[in-house]
């Protein structure tokens, strides 16, 4: 093979490479699952941002609380280290130095404290909240008359709890939007979606919001293309 054959190859294969490596360089994603749940719940969004091109280490899925006792879980204390720790690593590895945050119900607002607990916002391009609880549930009643658990407790999702006003007024990102249902049958499961006239799932000063007639957990495996749809 002559030397002018090669030298051809050579700049093609560079081409390549150069292009592979700009295509490849986007925010890292931190996917964040419910209340016993586990990072497998996410597999459609997964599957959507690996035929986007992510590649694996580009897609943080933390496992965090127990996973059998949905009423334990919290978001203060144990629950919070492995969701702080994939932020950070995220953020740390991420080519663009920026993170895309991907929550739902319980993950939502989990990850939402731990990106204003760590000072992360200003690192967060986007955060997607899908049928979080980020005014609380009425399921848990009103807070201090809450129902007797951690997950409804002072750090959980009584309406008006210390840890839900808390969140009211943040910013947990550049853009953030809400993936909520009229039929959700967790934040809506005593017949009310609202509280104060707002939907529990919206996102506080978020951006924008997309609705579906879904139930709580088809809004998650249903909607992996409206999710990185909203991160792109």
């Amino acid at each position: 093979m002559n030397t002018g054959v090669i030298a051809s190859l050579l700049l093609a294969a560079g081409l390549v490479y150069a292009s592979a490596a700009g295509a490849i360089c986007v925010d890292n994603v931190v996917l964040v699952h419910g209340n016993t749940g586990s990072p497998a719940d996410f597999n459609n969004t997964y599957n959507e941002l690996r035929a986007r091109g992510y590649a694996t280490n580009q897609i943080y899925r933390p496992s965090w609380g127990s996973s059998v006792c949905a009423a334990c879980n919290d978001h203060y204390g144990s629950e919070e280290t492995p969701v702080a720790n994939a932020l950070t690593q995220a953020k740390a590895s991420s080519c663009t130095g920026k993170i895309d945050v991907i929550g739902h119900s319980m993950g939502a607002t989990l990850a939402a404290r731990e990106i204003s607990k760590l000072g992360l916002a200003g690192s967060v391009q986007t955060f997607v909240g899908i049928a979080g609880a980020f005014r609380g549930l009425w399921s848990c009643g009103s807070y201090p008359y809450n129902v007797w658990s951690s997950t409804c407790g002072a750090w959980g999702l009584s309406v008006g709890s210390p840890f839900v006003n808390s969140l009211q007024g943040q910013v947990f990102g550049a853009r953030s939007y809400s993936i909520k249902s009229w039929s959700d049958q967790i934040v809506c499961s005593t017949g009310f979606c609202t509280v104060g006239g707002v939907h529990s799932s919206s996102v506080p000063n978020e951006t924008g919001t997309q609705t579906f007639v879904l139930g709580h957990f088809g809004l998650l495996t249903s909607t992996a293309t409206t999710q990185v749809n909203l991160i792109q």
